[in-house]
């Protein structure tokens, strides 16, 4: 039987990963879709870069902010004795940032088609910022934040480059499912690595199909 405990790593920390990023990456799209404010496209930008920045580049990034000499990383390190360098908080840090511009953009794109006539209506009616961003807002926003959702954990389970830089490569701590698979290729060992991947793509592919069924039902519900 293949070990598969960099498969239930995998899942922890993309799991981890997804909920961080999905209280981050809704806050961030709804304040770029509801506010014009000057610097709205470069914080757009920067908050994308991930998307298309190359693994080790954003990876290097990452070690230089949150590194044991690090910007954050040594005041971490010096005031409450935290490294997240090699450990398993560290590959969610990674996964984390490349996962977040996937839900982004999907939350800012459902936030952009709800009606703000239905907002106005709500608050002539009383209702707090809060209150009407939970009761109209993100119930119609819902569909297209749960898809970015999806995406954004299929993102985290597969990422290589980054986490690899950030946390390393050490079996049973930080070795996520893409090192095991990278690491059984290399030993020969096809029969794990054979395993790794069909479970992973079929993770995957459940994920692009129910992401493309509700988009699909979104545009029918129009």
């Amino acid at each position: 039987m293949p070990d598969l405990t960099p498969l239930w790593l995998t899942l922890r920390v993309a799991s981890c990963a997804t909920l961080i990023t999905f209280i981050f990456a809704v806050a961030f799209a709804w304040l770029t879709a509801r506010f014009t404010f000057w610097g709205r496209d470069f914080l757009d930008a920067i908050l994308t870069l991930p998307l298309v920045m190359p693994p080790t580049v954003l990876g290097y990034y990452l070690i230089v902010v949150w590194g044991r000499n690090g910007w954050l990383g040594a005041w971490l390190h010096a005031h409450l004795g935290i490294s997240l360098m090699f450990t398993w908080q560290g590959a969610v840090l990674a996964a984390t940032v490349v996962a977040f511009p996937l839900l982004f953009k999907s939350a800012r794109a459902a936030f952009e088609g709800v009606s703000t006539e239905y907002e106005q209506a709500a608050r002539i009616l009383g209702d707090t910022e809060l209150r009407v961003f939970c009761r109209i807002t993100l119930p119609l926003a819902a569909r297209g934040l749960l898809a970015g959702t999806m995406l954004a954990f299929a993102r985290a389970m597969g990422d290589f480059g980054a986490t690899l830089m950030v946390a390393g490569n050490i079996e049973g701590k930080t070795q996520t499912a893409s090192m095991a698979v990278f690491d059984a290729v290399q030993a020969g060992n096809y029969t794990l690595a054979n395993t790794l991947v069909i479970i992973m793509s079929v993770v995957c592919v459940t994920i692009l199909v129910m992401t493309n069924k509700l988009a699909s039902r979104g545009r029918a519900g129009r």
